[in-house]
């Protein structure tokens, strides 16, 4: 039998010690430190994530560093770029994908953004690929980070609510009733904050190229981040409710459910929105027979 942890010289029982762990995840604490120094550069790399790769192809696909060949216009010494040409390198690496899957590995292997390494999950993306609707968020959450998929925290279960209300699902095998889920961040930034504007340019290439392999025929920008991925600007509340073109096609900018449950009085502006993208779909619905 072993001992119990200690703190401080005080011994921990295995609640108490979770307990302590919840918390520092809360206040934001994303590096452990230990007694002695580490290095990281003599440890293999990360596998990819496994679980959003083998959701979207039968075979696992290896990752692509964020390295790229010396003599590039841009890159640095050792064939990276720095932080101000980081857009310039998400787009070569999301310019070879031709498959989600690809994307995924490509994605995961960009080492250009710190938020990565206090993440514990790569959330990649949810839902019915070839989905008519294509619901694009702002970053992972808590549970997100936790399950490895967008939108599963309570934020998740109204978003969930609020499309099943004009009848779509991430769950449903029809791409007319189906939903497509992504992040503009696919890593949790530390304490939840808000995307930073340099962070969204570094992930737009991966954003726009993982629409153009979903193929939706509309795009619902949630929150803040999402506008300004899609459109160049912020203020979802001054933005809401009016249609625009985002990655090429149709969009409806929307505020984020978290919003919502922050603010309920807004969840009725919120179903208008909802309805509009309902009249949306069934006027571009092709006429039957």
């Amino acid at each position: 039998m072993t001992a119990d942890p200690t703190w401080n010289g005080v011994a921990l029982d295995a609640a108490t010690a979770l307990a302590l762990l919840d918390w520092q995840r809360e206040m934001g604490v994303d590096e452990p430190m230990l007694d002695a120094p580490v290095d990281r550069f003599a440890e293999p790399l990360r596998d990819p994530a496994a679980a959003a790769v083998a959701a979207l192809a039968p075979a696992a696909t290896q990752p692509v560093r964020a390295e790229v060949p010396l003599g590039t216009a841009g890159a640095g010494p050792g064939g990276l770029f720095d932080g101000d040409d980081l857009p310039r390198q998400a787009a070569m690496l999301a310019a070879r994908a031709t498959t989600l899957a690809d994307l995924a590995a490509a994605q995961q292997g960009f080492d250009g953004l710190d938020i990565r390494k206090g993440a514990r999950s790569f959330v990649f993306a949810d839902g019915i690929p070839g989905a008519r609707v294509l619901v694009l968020g702002e970053a992972p959450g808590e549970e997100e980070d936790r399950q490895g998929r967008p939108f599963v925290g309570r934020a998740g279960q109204l978003l969930d609510q609020m499309f099943a209300a004009i009848g779509l699902s991430r769950t449903a095998p029809d791409p007319d009733a189906a939903l497509y889920i992504l992040n503009v961040l696919p890593w949790r930034p530390p304490g939840n904050r808000r995307p930073e504007p340099a962070e969204i340019d570094a992930m737009l290439p991966f954003v726009a190229r993982h629409i153009d392999l979903a193929a939706p025929q509309v795009v619902v920008l949630m929150g803040n981040a999402a506008a300004q991925a899609g459109l160049g600007q912020q203020g979802i509340l001054r933005l809401r409710g009016q249609w625009g073109t985002a990655f090429g096609r149709p969009a409806l900018p929307m505020t984020h459910p978290a919003y919502l449950l922050r603010n309920p009085i807004a969840k009725r502006e919120a179903w208008a929105d909802l309805l509009s993208l309902k009249a949306r779909l069934g006027a571009d619905q092709p006429a039957q027979p």
